[in-house]
């Protein structure tokens, strides 16, 4: 199954976890306080990080699936930038970015 991906960029994560958990009527499946979070539902893949100053709140899109062979990005004509990758792949990326938590998309 694909899912559609949404990275954002947010000014506070405890709040942003507050409404869009109420948004999507779901728990995320991970939290790193003060810096990440990521909701996996049926078909989105959402994920919020701390926001950089550059004024954009759109970090990337993306498609999560299973047939990604390996991580891979492109800009489309807009100028957004698009991941393609599976779940393991971006679990790898979060325990390479925050080794304290052993995230698994299974757990």
């Amino acid at each position: 199954m694909k899912r559609i991906h949404i990275a954002l960029g947010v000014a506070d994560i405890d709040a942003s976890v507050a409404d869009y958990s109420r948004r999507l009527d779901a728990s995320p499946v991970l939290v790193i306080p003060g810096e990440y979070a990521l909701w996996r539902t049926e078909c989105l893949n959402l994920s919020i990080r701390k926001a950089a100053d550059d004024g954009s709140p759109l970090r990337h899109l993306g498609i999560e699936t299973p047939d990604a062979e390996s991580f891979s990005a492109d800009v489309d004509c807009n100028g957004i930038t698009w991941e393609r990758f599976s779940a393991s792949q971006q679990a790898d990326e979060i325990r390479e970015t925050w080794p304290g938590f052993g995230y698994s998309p299974d757990s």
